[in-house]
């Protein structure tokens, strides 16, 4: 998936993060993946020669620190930025789109995993119950009955035979549940897990919302106070 980064455009939206705070190339894939809700990732090789143009125009400096470099906006880069206000809010909502169309495309490739996996575990369920039968102890062929001894011959000593000794009935767990008892606890747990994925992703775009300028810190202590009210609840379910 391609995000909508035209010509020039994640050239701007590099300068616009960096007006907001100083940040190695690294945080700025970082904030970059996190303004994508996590559906794309740039690489370095995108991130790092756009910055080396940027600083060769004046509108960004660099500064070593050991092994990591840090990237700040000069005022040339401020004023290009004021400049190019309306080109950067229409980026912005470019961007929104992008993110919406690249989640629908994820929601659509699990949902085609999910059917795909349904029907592969109600094939595995159709071959299990197809499948035949281990032989029982009650249809194991017998050995044949040994001839009667001669009555003039001495006596022998009885030889136990081990088909007639009492055979133990396999133990069986009352609880136990069955293959398609199993398969169906697998659909269940993936169906949950891909629930609280989508739930996840629909937090994180609220928080992050505005780039989070509406949240607060007791905003934020009510939104942990709400999950946790939500966790007990599901734990009560369970």
């Amino acid at each position: 998936m391609t995000p909508v980064f035209g010509h020039g455009a994640l050239r701007l939206y590099l300068l616009s993060l960096l007006a907001e705070a100083p940040r190695h190339g690294y945080e700025l894939m970082q904030a970059l993946e996190q303004r994508f809700g996590g559906t794309y990732s740039p690489s370095a090789g995108t991130i790092y020669p756009r910055l080396a143009k940027l600083e060769e125009e004046g509108l960004l400096t660099k500064t070593a620190d050991g092994r990591k470099t840090t990237y700040e906006i000069t005022e040339a880069g401020r004023a290009e930025l004021a400049a190019r206000q309306g080109e950067l809010r229409d980026l912005e909502g470019e961007i929104t789109d992008s993110v919406r169309r690249m989640a629908s495309d994820v929601r659509a490739g699990v949902k085609s995993a999910m059917q795909a996996l349904r029907a592969d575990l109600a094939a595995a369920e159709r071959d299990a119950r197809s499948a035949p039968s281990a032989p029982s102890w009650s249809s194991a062929p017998r050995p044949p009955e040994p001839a009667r001894p001669d009555a003039s011959a001495p006596p022998e000593r009885p030889v136990p035979n081990p088909w007639s000794a009492p055979r133990p009935e396999p133990e069986e767990r009352a609880d136990a549940p069955s293959a398609p008892g199993r398969a169906a606890a697998r659909i269940a747990i993936h169906d949950v897990d891909l629930a609280l994925n989508d739930f996840r992703q629909q937090v994180r775009e609220a928080v992050r919302a505005d780039r989070g300028e509406r949240m607060s810190a007791a905003a934020a202590t009510r939104v942990r106070d709400e999950l946790e009210a939500a966790l007990l609840r599901i734990k009560s379910v369970l």
